[in-house]
């Protein structure tokens, strides 16, 4: 990657002919910096304009879960994870009186692998994104640069910035993807409306060091108190957040001082004598979805795209799965491998996750942010009724469902879709030789035909035309004991894939590059069918046989 400096040229290494990039990405924040990086790591050339001359040095997100710790894990990560994060841990809900409505101990080994909550903190994880995206020659970063126009013109788009001296630039690429946030530049060129859940709050944000270690258990606290909902929660190693919603009759300007930030604080025995405010701010949460994600060349991702209330811990999460769905969508179309109609289904895939996702943070919001006493009061008689019948122990109903529509294998008559058609993959620990490691450092990413025994001894001409045109790797599962020494073989050694296969009767998975499972063969001759279909849906030209 290559950074400029006020005086900085256009163009760059891997540039399209005639273009200063294939794509170009507004703001470079988490959700831009990894489409940036799953871009270039296939070899694309990307250049990420942002506004701001620095990084901004303070948290938002403070935790991701377990398939974004996969996606950031299979762009370089993975040391990043273990050294500079936590697992989030035990999640308790109290009410005002501490009496304890909802208890989650979140495990360590998620279905990903990686834990279900991993608590950062968020400069931390944009520095280890950073410092990545450095390492590939093909990405550029232009700081220091407002985007201020756009313009499609049919086979390029062009994006006019002012850079830090106050001169205009404009820089030219195949695609333009915004990931600038909430008030995003490029979803209003994009244009159309804003779904809106009309559910916000306001909620005064301080991020705390403390000066001496502490144990906290539960280490992430919600007390529905009406009189002051807050929140405790960690926000990675050696930082916490402490979040205080603001009451009616409260103005922001109160609430957002020193004073008003140790005044709540104290309520957690934080003083300024055992710990050092590093920010407050009010910030609002809101509710809300962009109808419409593209137009011609030009699309939103992220903030840019969504915003959600922080309950669920999807906002930031989400904008990493938009990035995961998008980058092999758009990296086949640059390669000339499909048409451009199936960005349409990156659109209709993620709008369907974003708007669950959306609405069950709405949900969990309206009991939590509850201002009237009696309405908390019923609310933690049933909710307290509840966990007396082991309601409200465990693990909560999933923010991401499984993918309905899009790109997913459609079998031909009547035959419904397979169970595991449309989700997303485990991950576990796999064998190959004397190699043991998750499955997606052995056996690698992309796409990947899965199977409980070699299926391409099983595969049509067609099938097998699909499969090298679209660089399917074929993956054949042992039981954990067997000796796995084929390059296309591996052990499963944590018992993760023979058992998630036969539970929904399959012998066979096609997987996506993003980890969601196109289709599923019943039988180990239905592998054809799979490819096939995947071919006809990306109208991929296969030779007549």
């Amino acid at each position: 990657m290559s950074t400029e400096g006020n005086d900085g040229t256009a163009g760059g290494p891997g540039s399209a002919a005639g273009l200063d990039a294939e794509v170009l990405v507004v703001g470079d924040g988490p959700v831009g910096q990894t489409l940036a990086i799953l871009l270039a790591q296939r070899g694309r050339s990307v250049t990420v304009v942002d506004r701001w001359p620095q990084p901004y040095t303070m948290s938002r997100a403070v935790a991701f879960d377990s398939e974004a710790a996969r996606i950031l894990a299979s762009l370089g990560l993975t040391g990043y994870i273990a050294a500079e994060t936590e697992p989030s841990g035990r999640y308790v809900w109290q009410n005002g009186a501490g009496k304890v409505l909802l208890d989650i101990e979140g495990s360590v080994r998620g279905w990903c692998h990686w834990p279900d909550s991993t608590s950062m903190y968020q400069p931390g994880l944009e520095a280890a994104l950073t410092a990545r995206g450095a390492e590939l020659p093909t990405l550029r970063v232009l700081r220091g640069h407002e985007a201020v126009d756009a313009v499609d013109l049919g086979d390029h788009v062009e994006l006019t910035c002012v850079g830090p001296d106050g001169e205009r630039r404009t820089l030219s690429a195949r695609w333009l993807v915004g990931c600038d946030g909430a008030n995003s530049f490029v979803r209003d060129r994009i244009g159309g409306v804003l779904h809106d859940l009309d559910f916000a709050h306001d909620w005064l944000i301080c991020d705390v060091v403390l000066h001496e270690e502490r144990a906290f258990d539960p280490n992430n606290l919600q007390i529905c108190d009406p009189a002051r909902p807050r929140t405790e929660a960690s926000a990675g190693p050696g930082h916490r957040r402490w979040e205080f919603m603001r009451l009616a009759g409260e103005t922001v300007a109160e609430l957002d001082t020193p004073d008003s930030a140790w005044r709540l604080l104290k309520l957690f025995g934080v003083t300024p004598d055992n710990a050092t405010l590093l920010r407050h701010a009010v910030y609002t949460f809101r509710s809300r979805w962009a109808e419409s994600w593209r137009s011609g060349r030009m699309l939103i991702a992220g903030d840019a795209a969504h915003v959600m209330p922080p309950f669920a811990g999807q906002g930031m999460c989400s904008g990493i799965r938009d990035a995961a769905n998008l980058s092999w969508k758009l990296d086949m179309v640059l390669r000339g491998q499909v048409d451009e109609t199936v960005l349409d289904t990156y659109v209709e895939e993620r709008a369907a996750h974003v708007r669950h996702a959306v609405r069950m943070s709405v949900d969990l919001g309206k009991v939590i942010c509850q201002l009237d006493p009696r309405a908390a009061a019923d609310r933690d008689m049933a909710m307290l009724a509840a966990r007396e019948r082991g309601v409200g122990r465990g693990t909560p109903q999933a923010p991401v469902h499984p993918l309905r529509g899009g790109l997913l294998h459609q079998p031909e008559g009547a035959a419904r879709p397979g169970r595991l058609t449309g989700r997303l993959t485990p991950q576990g620990r796999v064998r190959r030789g004397t190699r043991t490691d998750l499955f997606d450092e052995v056996a690698g990413t992309g796409f990947v035909l899965l199977a409980a025994e070699d299926p391409r001894r099983h595969l049509a001409p067609e099938a097998v035309d699909v499969l090298e045109l679209l660089g399917v790797r074929t993956v054949t599962v042992l039981p954990p004991d067997a000796a796995a020494s084929g390059p296309d073989e591996v052990a499963d050694t944590d018992g993760t894939y023979l058992p998630f296969l036969a539970a929904a009767g399959a012998r066979a998975v096609l997987v996506r590059p993003d980890f969601y499972v196109f289709g599923q063969a019943d039988t180990i001759e239905d592998c054809s069918a799979l490819l096939t279909d995947l071919g006809r849906q990306l109208e991929v030209a296969v030779p007549a046989h």
